[in-house]
């Protein structure tokens, strides 16, 4: 993953530091700060799975904030990938949200 320089200033010197800001957990805080009531994660995957590619797979086609979140702590979302999604989701509807969507554009209903 690339990263910038993200300015900082220790001991009174400003230097940058390797970092990278996440865009899902970015549009999430946006999102809570404009009190938005509908946050959408637009991805080329069809849905959010627990299990992901196991015999036991199953997708989520819709959850509580509890549910999504026992999953999340459970390690069901891998860090790079849609870990971050999923918790801008909890930390959006926790902060506020009334519902959150993560898949295509296509198919979305309206």
């Amino acid at each position: 993953m690339g990263g910038g320089g993200i300015p900082i200033i220790s001991n009174g010197e400003v230097r940058g530091v390797d970092a990278v800001i996440d865009k899902d957990l970015a549009s999430q805080v946006l999102a809570n700060a404009i009190n938005a009531d509908y946050l959408l994660i637009l991805t080329d995957v069809d849905y959010v799975y627990i299990n992901y590619k196991k015999p036991n797979q199953a997708r989520l086609t819709e959850v509580t904030v509890g549910e999504l979140e026992r999953y999340y702590n459970e390690g069901q979302f891998p860090p790079g990938s849609m870990g971050p999604k999923v918790l801008a989701v909890i930390r959006f509807i926790k902060g506020g949200g009334k519902a959150a969507y993560i898949g295509p554009l296509v198919g979305l209903e309206t």
